[in-house]
């Protein structure tokens, strides 16, 4: 069993980072990705590298995945996923982006999908849920 649990923001974990996760947002539609291997849509994001923080990992998978190239982010929360006895630590973005380009070559992304909802044809149905809810509510609490 998949469980996923949010933090404040900025709470640091004993772990380190793992993962940055943008939910993205453009002309008032959710901006999804398809990796060029599946065939399934995912909330942009990915592995933070060495030397990287959580927030500069946004930044360059948000542009590498959709091409963003202007856009704000506002840090949502610090959340982990634990799977199969092991827990690992994310920081979850909401960006709301004013410009799009092409996808840059580099990128492993095949395509996007701009959509009002969540996709029913998930990569990580047992976590993107839940990611995705917790950018609503963060929404729904701003307004």
């Amino acid at each position: 069993m998949t469980r996923v649990e949010f933090y404040d923001p900025f709470w640091l974990p004993d772990g380190k980072f793992v993962y940055s996760v943008i939910a993205a947002r453009f002309k008032g539609q959710w901006i999804f990705v398809r990796h060029q291997k599946r065939s399934t849509w995912e909330i942009a994001g990915g592995h933070i590298e060495n030397g990287e923080t959580p927030l500069d990992a946004a930044k360059r998978e948000l542009t590498e995945e959709t091409g963003a190239e202007d856009f704000e982010l506002d840090c949502i929360s610090t959340y982990s996923v634990e799977k199969d006895g092991e827990t690992g630590y994310g920081r979850l973005y909401y960006a709301s982006v004013t410009q799009l380009g092409p996808i840059p070559d580099i990128s492993e992304i095949a395509e996007i999908k701009l959509s009002d909802h969540l996709p029913e044809n998930l990569t990580h149905p047992d976590i993107q849920p839940h990611l995705f809810k917790r950018i609503i509510d963060f929404l729904n609490e701003k307004e």
